[in-house]
């Protein structure tokens, strides 16, 4: 253990990490360094090996010293059965789900711990994410863009959200109880986070979201990954439905109407430009005053959020990749699938797991 470090250990309360790995092994040594540093220290870390070419064992094993650290490899399945693999595994009384791009504040199963304690009625949990002072400017535009107010930040993942709380996997946790009346990710990919926390709801498990719980998460390091990615969970969010009918709801289509809007602004500028002055001209500026305060409001939130300047011009950028990919991800998906019903939207083998009510959990 490291010197000077203060250490909880709680008997009542045992941590299982679950942390799915694909080609990553500079990512998990920095997530297991920031594990060493716990405060709470009753805790096991199981790493699974989802298929990987660049495999992470050595490095893993290199913390046996410091932590209770137990390493799998397996065929790839993708993430979803690969925590499933995990829960297998797993000997604690809460798992504890992480991404392997998160870093872990000291005080983070301290926080959980003492919230458990006090609230023995909840099964599920979850926690904000925000970005570390070592994250690159990119990385903390992409972070502020995704949990600030003026974009969909804080629906999920503050204090005050909208509906029942859905924590996602890349910092969630599940007592036992929830594992076994669950039976774990029911698809691989695609969403089986989003469709995992819903049925665990409709299950009637209690989830909290505990604001204390906070992960540095890195998410992606430039905007081509980042507008991939945010593509990708747009996509998704069309393929919960098949699973929770009723769940794709006007809340869901913000992103989708963001985007209509940017490209509306393209020829209504062109036609201000080409015909200048008139009322019409003038109409077709006043168009883009919301979209330039929008921008602006953006830079000065980041700006005093981080004190960077660098984050503050970086974040319109990210916030519009944000918003504008997953709107176009949702459409994209959702003409292809439901209105033109040219393929089917799940990706992977679908588990047979417990049945629930087929009433939607929330948002």
């Amino acid at each position: 253990m490291c010197a000077g470090r203060r250490e909880v250990l709680l008997s009542s309360v045992r941590f299982s990490v679950i942390v799915p790995l694909y080609n990553r092994p500079d990512e998990i040594r920095e997530l297991l360094e920031s594990l060493t540093q716990q405060t709470v220290t009753d805790f096991e870390v199981i790493v699974v090996e989802d298929g990987s070419v660049q495999d992470a064992q050595d490095i893993v094993e290199s913390f046996a010293d410091r932590l209770d650290i137990h390493y799998f490899w397996k065929e790839n399945e993708r993430q979803g059965f690969t925590r499933n693999f995990g829960f297998e595994r797993a000997k604690g009384d809460w798992m504890v789900v992480f991404d392997s791009d998160c870093l872990i504040p000291a005080t983070y199963f301290e926080h959980v711990a003492d919230f458990l304690e006090r609230h023995p009625d909840v099964d599920v949990f979850g926690g904000p994410d925000a970005a570390h002072p070592s994250f690159t400017p990119i990385q903390k535009a992409i972070s502020h863009s995704m949990t600030s107010f003026l974009t969909t930040g804080g629906i999920r993942g503050g204090e005050k959200q909208i509906g029942t709380y859905q924590p996602r996997s890349f910092n969630m946790g599940i007592s036992r109880r929830a594992w076994e009346v669950s039976g774990g990710y029911r698809i691989t990919v695609k969403g089986e986070d989003i469709e995992f926390s819903m049925r665990l709801i409709a299950h009637g498990l209690k989830s909290a979201l505990i604001p204390e719980a906070i992960v540095f998460h890195k998410r992606r390091t430039d905007f081509r990954q980042f507008r991939k990615q945010v593509e990708f969970f747009g996509r998704a969010r069309v393929n919960i439905r098949r699973f929770f009918p009723g769940s794709l709801r006007p809340l869901h289509w913000m992103p989708t109407v963001f985007l209509c809007y940017v490209l509306s602004l393209i020829p209504l500028l062109a036609y201000a430009f080409l015909f200048k002055g008139g009322w019409g001209a003038l109409g077709a500026l006043m168009a883009v005053v919301p979209f330039a305060v929008w921008h602006v409001s953006l830079g000065v939130e980041a700006l005093f959020k981080t004190g960077d300047w660098r984050v503050a011009v970086l974040a319109p950028r990210a916030a519009r990749i944000q918003l504008t990919s997953y709107g176009w991800g949702l459409l994209s998906e959702y003409l292809t699938v439901v209105v033109l019903k040219r393929r089917d939207s799940v990706i992977g083998e679908v588990l047979e797991v417990p049945p629930v009510s087929p009433t939607s959990p929330g948002s």
